[in-house]
């Protein structure tokens, strides 16, 4: 049988609500982390993240201090009101400075503009509105952009 989870928690610092479903869940309240399993969707600041897992660490006043998506992990989110797409095998998201991280196989992409970056590991900065690429070791990052011609 199919479980549907709705994990809701309400931040202290920003007040905003998280909503997570799964097929699973497993909290382990000794250590602050609840996990959830099967089909993991997670709603949270305009921001929406798919995986096949996703562990959530807490720290002693129940706020989330950690995300770690594995598993077909990709992320909508907002970088200084642009739409990005990215997706990775490893997705890590640290809601107290708005910086994910995307591992192996990384990838992400602004919607409006369809630029592409690739590479090993990319860092992104919601609040400073950046993000930087690291390529494999034996490839370099590869970045995809549209360039219009000026019409004479």
């Amino acid at each position: 049988m199919k479980y549907l989870i709705y994990f809701l928690m309400i931040t202290i610092v920003s007040a905003s609500e998280v909503q997570v479903t799964a097929d699973k869940f497993m909290a382990n309240e000794v250590k602050g982390v609840s996990t959830f399993t099967g089909n993991v969707h997670v709603i949270k600041e305009g921001d929406d993240l798919k995986a096949d897992k996703v562990v959530i660490n807490f720290d002693k006043n129940k706020k989330p201090t950690l995300y770690t998506a594995t598993g077909h992990a990709s992320v909508k989110m907002k970088i200084k009101d642009k739409n990005y797409f990215a997706k990775g095998e490893i997705l890590i998201y640290d809601p107290n400075l708005l910086k994910y991280t995307i591992k192996k196989n990384a990838f992400l992409q602004e919607l409006n503009t369809d630029k592409k970056v690739y590479g090993e590991v990319i860092r992104v900065d919601q609040v400073l509105g950046y993000y930087e690429v690291d390529g494999k070791k034996n490839e370099p990052v590869k970045f995809i952009f549209k360039v219009q011609d000026k019409k004479k």
